[in-house]
Formats: structure tokens, C-alpha cells, sequence
């Protein structure tokens, strides 16, 4: 098959999963065609939440593990182009049909040249979006079955010019956690809000109150962003609600200042409750854990980019957003990176927007990369080679 005939094998694939795009732990086609694609390259292959497919040359003991993902969003697309989602309500917003399509390129390539020595783990992970699936795969015992030394996973940055590469030692996806504050008291008459303990200005002295977190008990250079995105009650029109109900998102960058934002929460909504006289209770759960990328695989990264002739960037100010990825690189070494989805048009649209698409044009620029990081870490040992 020629460059050119690969390249549009690649875009057929990469637009028939976007035309048929399935939310977390539902990727039951996106799973059998992938399944299917590298059983019949020869790998071995097994099936669980998500897909492995096993690589093997040479005589060397190394592996390493490489991961895309494969889950849409819930939402309604807006595209003009001839390969919208067939599937109401839910859309590839995010690439995961691109991240998957270029690790498949990957693994095309590998297995017909064999120019590695060593083992390649190519894990195929569902529902990132909900930070649930790379966790899922490790309680399966992935990474048991399956041992690596190092771990690798891409993904696409709109706005950022065609194949840049782009990471960082050190931290590079923050952490999120979702927090439900409850308030409850005793709802009554509008006109007599002295009679009972009504909970709504007490939400809203709380919404301001958390901000103080950021703004005044953590170093303004950590980077948290505390946000309140539901205020919910129980009122009416002439109706004070008797319970109050505040869920939202915080990001962190590291462990530490997540853990204190929850105690300083905790803290805030006890004190402010006993103001009132009314109940609050408090959960914060981190589905996101913070990634961190380890030294020697993010040098690796950079290497391999600079070799092929990529722009890269090595040091990178890390990013706003989460990644499931973290629950791999915090039992293995790894190494998170970006590659630039282009400038313009549709390419240039944020993440999660409705009419975002994946640029086609990455698809053999990432397969490549992703076979270019294999030959550089299982080197294949000349003859002359020592011990």
C-alpha cells in the first residue's frame, strides 16, 4: 500500500468513527473494529472495558505502552461536512476518533516493518471524558497482564499549528473534582423570611465565600480555580426554599493545594451554616487526578519530535484540563503530549464545541510519531552492539 493509499485508508477510518461516535463504556463497534483491525495484522488481542493489542519483535525484554481513546460527548453536532454523527445527541467533540485512528496507523506500521525490538502495548481506553476508564482498565488488571516500563498517550490542541509537538516535565494536565454542597433548613412565606430558615441566601453567601479560597488562602501562583456551576433550591415564587443545593468544579495542579481546597470548603460551609442556624453538608470527589509526566519518557517525546523535524516544545505551561491518562502515568512512568490540530476553520474550534472536528491532515503525522517513539525507545541492537 502506497503513502498516499495509507493516508486515505486512515481518513475513511477516522470518519466512519465519527459518523458513528458511542459514549463512555458503550464503545462496543468502536472496540470491534479495533479488535478486529490488529487481530488481523497478527497482534494478540484481548477485550475487556477497553482493547489491548500486543506487539512483539526481536529478542528484547522491554515494553512499552502507548494509549488512545476511544469515547464521544453528549453532544448534538453542528458540522457541515459530509461525516456528522449518525448517532442523536452524541458527537466525536473532542478527536478520540482521530487519537484512535492515528494509534491504529501505529500499529499498521510496526507490524509490517518490525523495527523495534521488544514489546509494544497498544491500550485502547473507553471513556476518558468521564475520567472513569483508564481506572477501569487497571482494577482489570491491565497493567499486570500486561507490564510496561514507560507509557505514552497523544492528544490533539485546536488552535496550535499542524503537528506541533508540545509537553513538560512535571505536571501538565491539572486535577478535577466535583463538589456537592447541601444546605438545609426550614423553607416558608416570602413575606416572612424571619419565621423560618430559609437556605438561599445562605447558597449565595457560600458562593461568594468560596471564592476566598483562591483568592486569599492559597499562593497566587497555584493556579486553582474554584467554580460554583449549579445553584439549585427548592423555592417558588412566593415559596422560600427550605433546601439549597450548590454543585461545581475545582481544578489544581497539585495534589497538596486539591487536598487543601476541600478542607478550606469544609471549613467555610461549617462556619457559615452555624452563622445561620441551618444544616450543610459536603462532598468532594477528584475523578481527575493530577498528570504528571516523568523525565526520561518526556525527553524521549521531545527527541523523537525534534528528530522528525517537528516544531517542539518541551517546556510548555501546563494545561487548564484534566486528563483520565494520570491514573497510567501515576503507576507508570509516562509522558502526556499534544500535537497541534491546526489554525484554521473548523481545526481552530475548542475542544468540546459542537461543530469541532479532528484535522485528517494529523492522522499520518501522529501514526508516524507514534512509530518513531517505538524505534527510539526499542532500539533494534546492531551487530556491533555490546552488551
Amino acid at each position: 500500500m502506497s503513502l498516499k493509499d495509507n493516508h486515505e485508508h486512515l481518513i475513511q477510518m477516522r470518519r466512519d468513527f465519527h459518523e458513528h461516535p458511542e459514549l463512555g463504556f458503550q464503545e462496543e463497534r468502536t472496540k470491534a473494529i479495533v479488535a478486529a483491525f490488529m487481530s488481523n495484522l497478527g497482534l494478540e488481542v484481548y477485550q475487556g472495558a477497553g482493547v489491548v493489542g500486543i506487539l512483539r519483535a526481536g529478542t528484547g525484554n522491554r515494553a512499552i505502552g502507548l494509549r488512545a481513546d476511544m469515547d464521544a460527548l453528549p453532544i448534538t453536532e453542528i458540522s457541515a461536512h459530509d461525516y456528522v454523527s449518525k448517532t442523536p445527541g452524541v458527537m466525536h467533540a473532542c478527536g478520540h476518533d482521530g487519537h484512535t485512528v492515528m494509534l491504529l496507523g501505529a500499529v499498521e506500521k510496526l507490524a509490517r516493518d518490525r523495527e523495534f525490538d521488544g514489546t509494544v502495548v497498544f491500550i485502547f481506553q473507553p471513556n476518558e471524558e468521564h475520567g472513569l476508564g483508564a481506572q477501569a482498565m487497571i482494577n482489570e488488571g491491565v497493567l499486570e497482564k500486561f507490564p510496561v516500563e514507560e507509557v505514552y498517550a497523544i492528544h490533539n490542541l485546536p488552535g496550535a499549528p499542524l503537528g506541533q509537538v508540545s509537553t513538560c516535565k512535571g505536571q501538565i494536565c491539572a486535577s478535577e473534582s466535583l463538589f456537592e454542597i447541601t444546605i438545609t433548613g426550614r423553607g416558608g412565606h416570602a413575606s416572612m423570611p424571619h419565621v423560618g430558615a430559609e437556605t438561599i441566601t445562605v447558597g449565595a453567601e457560600l458562593v461568594l465565600a468560596l471564592q476566598t479560597i483562591v483568592s486569599r488562602k492559597l499562593a497566587p501562583s497555584a493556579g486553582v480555580v474554584v467554580s460554583v456551576t449549579e445553584f439549585l433550591t427548592d423555592g417558588q415564587r412566593n415559596v422560600l426554599p427550605g433546601e439549597t443545593i450548590l454543585k461545581g468544579d475545582v481544578r489544581a495542579r497539585l495534589p497538596q493545594d486539591r487536598k487543601a481546597v476541600e478542607r478550606f470548603m469544609r471549613q467555610i460551609a461549617k462556619g457559615v451554616g452555624a452563622t445561620h442556624d441551618v444544616e450543610v453538608s459536603v462532598t468532594f470527589e477528584t475523578e481527575f487526578i493530577e498528570t504528571i509526566n516523568a523525565p526520561l519518557p518526556t525527553e524521549a517525546v521531545v527527541r523523537v519530535g525534534e528528530n522528525a523535524g517537528l516544531e517542539t516544545i518541551g517546556d510548555r505551561a501546563p494545561m487548564s484540563f484534566s486528563e483520565d491518562f494520570a491514573h497510567f502515568c501515576a503507576a507508570v512512568p509516562g509522558c502526556f503530549l499534544l500535537l497541534g490540530n491546526g489554525e484554521e476553520g473548523v481545526h481552530s474550534r475548542p475542544l468540546h464545541a459542537a461543530d469541532y472536528d479532528f484535522n485528517d491532515a494529523l492522522l499520518s503525522i501522529g501514526a508516524q510519531f507514534w512509530a518513531d517513539l517505538v524505534r527510539d525507545r526499542l532500539p533494534v541492537k546492531n551487530d556491533g552492539d555490546g552488551m
